[in-house]
């Protein structure tokens, strides 16, 4: 009996049925699309993979109906208006493979980002708002839109949906009154300052998208669905400057009640369901939650929509845990579960629950590196655990022409992932692991609470592992002699990497990250973690949450300085938890030396004297290769991968190792 069985019950959204409680969240398509604004091959391929993981209902990333009031740069994302033939024809091609799989497709379709246009995909185009507003990102102040280009944007929105309609998808998604994006804008008071219709009132700020959903059901019939991406609250203390999980705050954005009044006229002017999250640009961070956030953050806020009115609501926002999600269906806290990274992370996920198969999920691990990180900074959508994601075919598995024995040495994500694509193509790899479990740097990155996904990816890959029957050597480190004479075919050195350290005097107090970590150090109630990159302030807070006083002492001129380019919503919600966390910042200040509890630094303002129990060195990992190197020139063929190569993060480590695993 599958106890997640009422997650698979059909749901209607209008008179459009959906076959489970799943759906695909809405995340920029950026890469899917070609030339013309139609899907390219691999936005194809990438949808169509998910529904063919038994996702009940597909919501495609933003589309952009227009590009003359505000200009996206084709082809950033697809556009159901610039080349109408082309659009049905690519999009006609994916919704028909789509609906093979019994799965619906909701086109979601954008106004427009105005003042929050991220600076990469704005070029040299005048940034837009509701008023004369400043940027999000660029010290720029907006240009006001005039009621025409409003207007023509409205009729875009219509011909963009009967563009879908035409090419097969069953509804659209408006995007968006939420996350600050135009039409957000113009419904929020701190933003739209407007004297004419469009401004001064709730119904007024909302017109905009009013007649937005009028202007569809006029052009594509009453039961077309149009649905609504929808924030309730936008916690921004002010612009640029948003609130943090527990902070007492004055809401200059959207408060609560001004929420359910607006849910209530928007599903009046006949929005027929709700998509429930909360946050802004300006708090980036609760609209696209990294692993600082808890577990279904977006479920109070989805209740309270449905508790005030009678559409479906659906509720993204870290909800993959099963057990979460099967509790929000019975407990009426929403009507379908959103999951949008989980899905880049596996695109089974449904089937393998519905196969009572949960163990082999692969983990989403929050780091937003391989999907918001890349889309702000590079234009792409990717995942940092799953290198198919958004290259389906291109990173499709090669079929092998010789099965070879692959000896592996190192059991962190690069020798996880190498054994495991080189088993699913069939060769016969070997893993060595000096350690008694498998991976690697998770193991310590994982121990936070606020981690606790680093340790599920570990854990996957042990499971995929055991599964696959890829032999696995623990507590056991080779030497140059016996791999030598290991009759192997090939040999890949993923030996990772070991922690900088240096001497400050009286060292034996002196501590690194990795051994406090993993608690074998005890680092006392108070201390000083030199290095104020990713691991630095991640411990740091966590030593603070268990009450320890913390300080950290960073050579540069800010923290994380060296991690860029993060997600911002990442950096920013960790930069405002340090000092939220009562954690001291000492930048452009370097150590000198440590003796009897008393750490001396050198700042910016001359010498300084800490008091402390203790002190953490987290100044960055060196490679450990030095094993590959004894063995380069003595083995035909053999590959360095990991920190053991390159020091840097975890999606790279696990993209590099497929490329190699996937072309032995």
């Amino acid at each position: 009996m599958n106890k997640y069985k009422k997650l698979f019950e059909p749901i209607m959204i209008g008179k459009c049925e959906i076959k489970n409680r799943f759906a695909l969240a809405p995340m920029g398509p950026l890469g899917l699309a070609d030339s013309e604004g139609g899907f390219n091959q691999r936005g194809i391929d990438y949808y169509i993979e998910r529904a063919k993981g038994g996702t009940g209902l597909i919501i495609t990333g933003v589309t952009f109906v227009d590009n003359e009031v505000e200009e996206h740069g084709m082809p950033n994302v697809p556009c159901p208006t610039h080349n109408p033939v082309q659009f049905v024809r690519t999009g006609r091609e994916m919704t028909e493979r789509i609906h093979a799989y019994n799965a619906k497709v909701f086109l979601q379709m954008s106004g427009g980002f105005g003042r929050v246009t991220i600076p990469t995909n704005l070029g040299e185009f005048p940034p837009i708002a509701p008023s004369p507003i400043k940027h999000r990102w660029l010290d720029k102040t907006c240009r006001e839109l005039t009621v025409d280009e409003i207007k023509s944007i409205v009729k875009k929105f219509g011909a963009g949906a009967f563009n879908a309609k035409r090419a097969g998808f069953d509804g659209v998604q408006i995007h968006a009154v939420h996350e600050g994006y135009l039409i957000d804008q113009f419904a929020i008071s701190l933003f739209n300052h407007r004297t004419d219709e469009y401004g001064g009132s709730l119904e007024n700020r909302l017109r905009f998208a009013q007649e937005i959903v009028v202007e569809i059901k006029d052009r594509c019939g009453e039961d077309f669905p149009v649905t609504l991406r929808y924030s309730p609250k936008s916690f921004i203390k002010d612009l640029r400057d948003g609130a943090l999980p527990g902070e007492e705050f004055t809401e200059k954005g959207r408060d609560l009640e001004e929420g359910i009044e607006a849910a209530k006229l928007l599903v009046s002017y006949g929005y027929d369901s709700l998509d429930t999250d909360v946050g802004s640009y300006d708090s980036w961070w609760w609209s696209h939650p990294p692993m600082y956030q808890e577990k279904g953050l977006y479920r109070p806020y989805a209740k309270l929509m449905k508790e005030n009115v009678d559409v479906p609501i659906i509720c993204a926002g870290r909800m993959d845990n099963p057990d979460m999600a099967l509790e929000a269906i019975e407990n009426g806290t929403c009507d379908i579960i959103s999951l949008g990274r989980p899905l880049l992370a596996d695109p089974d996920y449904v089937n393998k629950l519905k196969a009572n198969n949960y163990k082999s999920i692969r983990p989403c691990i929050s780091c937003q590196e391989g999907c918001m990180g890349r889309i702000q900074h590079y234009s792409m959508l990717n995942c940092a655990v799953n290198p198919q994601a958004c290259k389906e075919k291109d990173n499709a598995l090669t079929p092998i022409l010789k099965k070879k024995k692959v000896l592996i040495i190192g059991g962190g994500v690069a020798g996880c992932e190498t054994a495991r694509v080189l088993s699913l193509r069939g060769h016969e790899p070997v893993l060595y692991e000096k350690s008694d479990r498998l991976g690697g740097n998770l193991i310590p990155g994982g121990s936070p609470d606020f981690k606790e996904d680093d340790i599920a990816l570990a854990d996957w890959y042990e499971n995929t592992l055991k599964e696959l029957k890829v032999e696995v050597h623990l507590n056991s480190e080779i030497t140059k002699e016996q791999i030598l004479n290991y009759n192997v075919d090939s040999v890949i050195m993923a030996t990772g990497s070991i922690p900088k350290v240096f001497s400050l005097g009286d060292d034996h107090k002196v501590f690194v990250a990795t051994d406090v970590l993993l608690g074998k150090k005890n680092v006392g109630n108070s201390t000083v973690v030199v290095g104020g990159g990713l691991v630095g302030c991640e411990l740091a807070l966590d030593l603070a949450k268990k009450g320890k006083k913390v300080t950290i002492v960073e050579a540069l001129h800010k923290i994380l300085a060296l991690n860029e380019p993060l997600c911002s919503a990442n950096s920013e919600m960790l930069e405002k938890l340090i000092p939220f966390n009562n954690i001291d910042i000492k930048t452009n200040s370097k150590v000198k030396t440590y003796k009897d509890g008393c750490l001396e630094i050198e700042t910016e303002n001359g010498t300084e004297k800490l008091q402390c129990d203790s002190v953490i060195l987290s100044v960055g990992y060196k490679e450990e290769d030095s094993l590959y190197k004894e063995l380069e020139f003595e083995i035909p063929e053999i590959h360095l991968l990991g920190d053991a190569r390159k020091v840097s993060n975890i999606m790279y480590a696990i993209w590099d190792a497929y490329e190699i695993a996937n072309h032995i």
